[in-house]
C-alpha cells in the first residue's frame, strides 16, 4: 500500500500533504466515482468535455470538485484526468497513467523540479488514470491566470507552420524568449534548462513547444508554470527521437554528435553557453541530474508500474547516464 500521490508507505489513501496540495485538504478517496470511458458511455464524456483538446493520442478530460465529489465537467475544471489511451499507435498504453505519475514524481522528489500536483487515481472498474490539478485555476475563487505556451509565443500555429508546428523551434529559441518575457530571467533560464537536461535523462521525446509555458502572476509579471507532461515516452514509442526539438539549430553537426551519433554533455553545455547560463551553474545542475542514480531506480522499483515496464524505464534511464561519460 501507498499514498497513490507520493508513493508514501502505509497507507492506500492520500497523505496529509497530499491532499492539501491537491485538495486543499479535503479527504477525497482514491477511487473516482465514475467508469473509465468506453463505448457505453463515451458521449457522456464528450458532452462534459466538449472544451478540452486532445492532444497527440492521449485523451483528456475535464473533472472539478463539487461538494467534496469529483465529477466530469465542461466548464470550471480545476482538474484534468487521463484515462489509458486508447490508440492502438503506442505500445504498453495501459502503462501511461503510471507511467507520467512516476516520472513527474521522480522530477518533484528526486531532483526538485516544480511540478503540477497530481496523482495516480482509479475509476470504479479498478482501470488507472493519471490525475493533475491545473496551475492555472483556482476554482474557489472562479479565477484563471493568463498563461501561454511556447508555440504561442513564437507565434507559431498550424495554419503558419504546418501540422508539426510545435516541433518547430529549439531549446535555444525559448531560452529567448525567456529572457524577453520574464522579467528576472536567469532563476528562469536555469529552471528550464534543468527540464531541458532532465528530459532528455528521462527520455521524454515529447517535450515540445507547447510542453512549456509562461503563467502571469497575481502581481501582473510572468514566471515559467510548473512542469507538467513529463513522461517517459520512448516506452510507448520505440525508436522514436531522443528530442522534440533540437537544443540549438545545427546541434547534430557537434563532433561528439558525429562520433557517437546521439547528444551528451558538450551538446548541453553549448546551451547553456547560448542561452547565457554560466558554466559552473551550468554544470552544477547537470551534475545535480547525474548524481542520484539510486533514488530514481528506487523510486521505478517502488512504482505501479509493471515489471517489465520498470526494466524498460530502467534500460532507457541508466543507457542516457552512460552518454553523459563519453568525453
Amino acid at each position: 500500500m501507498s499514498c497513490p500521490g507520493c508513493y508514501k508507505k502505509g497507507t492506500d489513501r492520500f497523505c496529509p500533504q497530499c491532499r492539501q496540495k491537491l485538495f486543499d485538504g479535503l479527504k477525497i478517496p482514491a477511487v473516482l466515482p465514475f467508469d473509465t470511458p468506453k463505448d457505453t458511455n463515451l458521449p457522456q464524456y464528450q458532452e462534459k468535455t466538449k472544451r478540452l483538446s486532445i492532444s497527440g493520442v492521449q485523451l483528456k478530460y475535464s473533472i472539478r470538485l463539487e461538494d467534496g465529489v469529483l465529477t466530469l465537467s465542461d466548464k470550471n475544471g480545476a482538474y484534468i484526468i487521463k484515462p489509458i489511451p486508447p490508440s492502438r499507435q503506442i505500445t504498453m498504453p495501459e502503462e501511461a497513467p503510471e507511467n507520467e505519475h512516476l516520472t513527474m514524481q521522480i522530477a518533484e522528489q528526486v531532483f526538485g523540479i516544480r511540478t503540477a500536483s497530481n496523482a495516480l487515481m482509479h475509476f470504479k472498474d479498478g482501470a488507472p488514470a493519471y490525475v493533475t490539478r491545473r496551475f492555472d485555476v483556482i476554482a474557489s475563487q472562479g479565477l484563471r491566470y493568463q498563461q501561454e505556451d511556447f508555440a504561442q509565443l513564437s507565434g507559431k500555429t498550424k495554419t503558419t507552420h504546418g501540422e508539426n508546428y510545435k516541433y518547430s523551434g529549439t531549446c535555444e529559441d525559448i531560452g529567448k524568449l525567456i529572457t524577453k518575457f520574464i522579467a528576472a530571467p536567469v532563476p528562469a533560464l536555469e529552471e528550464f534548462y534543468r527540464l531541458v537536461v532532465f528530459n532528455y535523462i528521462i527520455s521524454n521525446g515529447d517535450a515540445h513547444l507547447k510542453n512549456f509555458s509562461i503563467i502571469r502572476t497575481p502581481y501582473g509579471d510572468y514566471n515559467l508554470t510548473p512542469a507538467y507532461d513529463l513522461i517517459c515516452t520512448i516506452i510507448h514509442s520505440e525508436g522514436e527521437s531522443d528530442m522534440a526539438l533540437d537544443l540549438y539549430e545545427g546541434d547534430i553537426k557537434h563532433p561528439f554528435y558525429e562520433k557517437y551519433g546521439y547528444h551528451g554533455t558538450p551538446h548541453f553545455e553549448e546551451l547553456a553557453k547560448r542561452i547565457r547560463i554560466l558554466p559552473r551553474r551550468a554544470n552544477n545542475i547537470m551534475q545535480s541530474l547525474l548524481s542520484k542514480k539510486e533514488k530514481v531506480l528506487q523510486m521505478i522499483n517502488d512504482s505501479h508500474l509493471s515489471d517489465a515496464a520498470k526494466t524498460k524505464y530502467r534500460g532507457y534511464y541508466e543507457d542516457k547516464l552512460r552518454r553523459f561519460h563519453n568525453l
